[in-house]
């Protein structure tokens, strides 16, 4: 029925009459909550008359009802833009100047909100590129010099708001290439002892990003990232195992002697293969199985692969070859396809344990399977061959029926496959 408009039209007219206004905020508070609402409030000037109210209050209240006026709308991304452009981050900044080293409850409460908010503000990808203004904004470098601040709360926004920033490759570099990396390794040092969990979270997330460009791995490696990571490794912590598995598994990604380094170090294999059975932590699980296949494909390395073996980590992986996620399965296949082509007298007895045999006929038969999973597993039955158990299991399968019906695949590469597959099969039948 257009109130909201109105409603907008009434808050610029009367922004003097507190009573008025005090009404005004309580609607916008219920109305702004609903997905439809936001969209109609991005029509109005809203972003600029709350802003211009914000400027002039000087009661913590009020600042409040403001505030909780602010945060549902800026979950919107045209809002966000215009909370920005309207100069609302200079007020937040201003908020967080005046509260840092505030002691009341109050000022708590309002630095909370708004470094809260002035995240939030960054998650909109236009508003973030806005303030990041090639990594020269003076916001940029405001929240920056959060990281090595004595507040808690400054320094978990602070490497929320980098890891807000490091979302595109072009940002990711600047900022490794200007020293960030070594404000985030000196704040989770801090808090290896000190153990704040929402911190080294928010840090752990900051490098996991910026470690996504190729050119940022060997100079983040190089300055010590992975070291300092692997201190939290004792950490009992899902959200933080989850971003300590996914920076570790960025870093070494085309790594070769980081993956060779990392996966020998039986300490982590160790917790690696822990995690793998987190059945309570879906995300866990899979970061770890991701990690424990990924150190072996990109160090290609018969030690990393003994590691593996003697820690008790192929059954998971041959397990992670029948996930529902095709990436993982992929992923999986391929490590155990090196670990064949590298030690197979080794990794034996844990290949049949598991059922290798049958799960890659599974994949093999079942339609659905993607075409690379088809030509992954032909590789492995072919590598598995060489092994008297395993070759006796094959022949007990009927290979040969699954593997003469892919010759005719559509697709080229798994078709040859088959053919190739289907000789090596019959020649040693």
């Amino acid at each position: 029925m257009g109130v909201i408009p109105t409603l907008v039209k009434l808050l610029g007219i009367h922004s003097h009459n507190t009573a008025l206004t005090e009404m005004c905020l309580i609607a916008f508070g219920n109305l702004a909550e609903l997905e439809s609402s936001k969209e109609q409030f991005a029509s109005t000037n809203i972003a600029d008359e709350l802003v211009h109210l914000f400027q002039k209050q000087t009661e913590h209240e009020k600042k409040e009802m403001i505030f909780e006026v602010l945060a549902p709308l800026a979950e919107n991304d045209v809002i966000k833009l215009q909370l920005v452009e309207a100069g609302l981050v200079e007020c937040l900044l201003e908020v967080v100047a005046q509260t840092v080293d505030g002691e009341r409850e109050e000022d708590i409460a309002q630095l909370k909100t708004a470094s809260d908010l002035m995240v939030l503000l960054l998650l909109g990808d236009e508003s973030m590129q806005k303030l990041f203004e090639g990594g020269k904004g003076s916001v940029f470098q405001r929240v920056l010099s959060w990281i090595p601040s004595h507040n808690h709360q400054l320094q978990l926004a602070g490497a929320l708001a980098i890891a807000n920033f490091a979302r595109n490759d072009g940002n990711c570099i600047h900022m490794v290439d200007t020293g960030i990396v070594q404000k985030l390794l000196e704040l989770l040092e801090r808090h290896v002892e000190e153990g704040n969990v929402t911190v080294q979270h928010a840090a752990l997330s900051a490098l996991r990003n910026l470690a996504i460009p190729v050119v940022n791995k060997s100079k983040m490696l190089c300055a010590g990232v992975a070291d300092v990571v692997l201190k939290f490794l004792q950490s009992e912590m899902p959200p933080v195992q989850f971003k300590l598995l996914g920076t570790l598994r960025m870093l070494i990604d085309t790594q070769a002697e980081a993956a060779e380094q990392l996966g020998t170090n039986g300490k982590l294999v160790e917790r690696l293969v822990e995690w793998c059975e987190a059945k309570d932590h879906a995300g866990v699980m899979g970061e770890s199985n991701r990690l424990l296949s990924a150190l072996i494909r990109h160090s290609k390395s018969k030690e990393v692969v003994r590691t593996v073996i003697q820690k008790g980590g192929v059954k998971h992986l041959v397990t992670m070859a029948t996930s529902e996620h095709m990436i993982m399965q992929n992923e999986a296949l391929v490590a155990l396809g090196l670990i064949a082509a590298l030690d197979l007298v080794a990794a034996e007895k844990d290949f049949v344990g598991a059922n290798l045999v049958s799960v890659l006929h599974k994949l093999l038969s079942d339609e659905r399977s993607a075409p690379e999973i088809k030509y992954n597993s032909m590789i492995l039955i072919c590598a598995v061959m060489g092994s008297e158990p395993l070759h006796k299991e094959v022949q007990s399968l009927a290979f040969i029926d699954v593997v003469s019906k892919l010759r005719s695949h559509e697709n080229k590469t798994v078709s040859h496959q088959a053919s190739l597959t289907e000789q090596r099969l019959t020649a040693q039948s």
